[in-house]
């Protein structure tokens, strides 16, 4: 494992004796433009570990990408060795089909403190809840970017992420009520507290997320990745691409179903994935908005 391979991998150039907010947002945009956020593994008969170097040899090595539990890991490790001041939080995130949290702390997510200020850095959500910046963190403070507006609000030592869309245009109507799209224009995400976790933290839900009949991760094979422009998506046969605010206030979200024989292809085109295995897509309707 070392760095200049992982820089490699994302393509960053930048400066890695600095350790300020915009080098930290270079390096940070330079990883969720390269890595998807994907479950891939899941429907190709393969098991996810937590092993960090695991981890390192299936997105570096293999070109892969990774759930939270493996992107913000090796996030964390790559900040970390660049002499940030990294730590690990867990998440409960937010389901819009049952208008509940997680009872299941599921999410994996980094804290970076700079200058004696926190910051949040997610690169593994994906879709269009994936930021783009680290994050301060602070209660009530709306933080535009790319792609919406976010904020964190504090309440009794807990803190709740939530988003705030623009209006969206989809060119193909067959799509305009597809269970994908979220209808609200205001989402909550996630809630964290402030307590440090380890990865051994996360060892329980790693087999839960990918062995159990209720999660959301056994029901849609996913592969995200963010764009210059906005981000894709492929979940089971339904590709999706947008763009963001391309009219004023307005972003532009594309779907295309894909035919079986289409998808190992789009992934290769569209996210530089190419899969040792045969995937079984899979889409079972609800439990995922982008």
């Amino acid at each position: 494992m070392n760095l200049e391979e992982y820089f490699a991998r994302t393509g960053y150039k930048g400066s890695t004796e600095k350790q300020d907010l915009e080098t930290l947002t270079d390096i940070f945009q330079h990883h969720i433009r390269a890595v998807p956020f994907e479950n891939l593994s899941i429907h190709c008969g393969e098991k996810i570990t937590l092993e960090l170097e695991e981890v390192y040899n299936k997105i570096v090595r293999r070109k892969r990408g990774g759930w939270c539990m493996e992107n913000n890991q090796l996030l964390g490790w790559v900040l970390k060795c660049l002499g940030y001041d990294a730590s690990f939080l867990g998440a409960y995130v937010f389901n819009p089909h049952q208008n509940a949290y997680a009872t299941i702390m599921t999410h994996l997510l980094v804290k970076v403190v700079l200058d004696g200020k926190p910051y949040i850095v997610d690169g593994g959500f994906g879709v269009s809840y994936q930021m783009w910046q680290p994050m301060e963190l602070v209660s009530g403070k709306d933080q535009p970017q790319a792609p919406g507006v976010f904020r964190f609000t504090e309440k009794n030592a807990i803190w709740y992420l939530e988003k705030m869309r623009r209006k969206q245009h989809i060119p193909n109507q067959h799509f305009s009520n597809s269970d994908l799209l979220e209808k609200k224009e205001c989402r909550k995400v996630y809630m964290f507290s402030l307590e440090p976790r380890t990865v051994e933290d996360f060892r329980f839900q790693c087999t839960y997320l990918q062995t159990s009949p209720d999660s959301l991760f056994t029901k849609k094979s996913i592969c995200t990745l963010q764009t210059i422009e906005g981000f894709r998506a492929l979940i089971g046969w339904t590709l999706t691409e947008t763009t963001y605010n391309y009219k004023e206030n307005m972003d532009l979200v594309e779907f295309v179903t894909l035919e079986d024989e289409e998808v190992e292809k789009t992934l290769k085109e569209k996210f530089n994935i190419t899969l040792d295995r045969k995937l079984v897509p899979i889409n079972i309707k609800g439990f995922y908005t982008i």
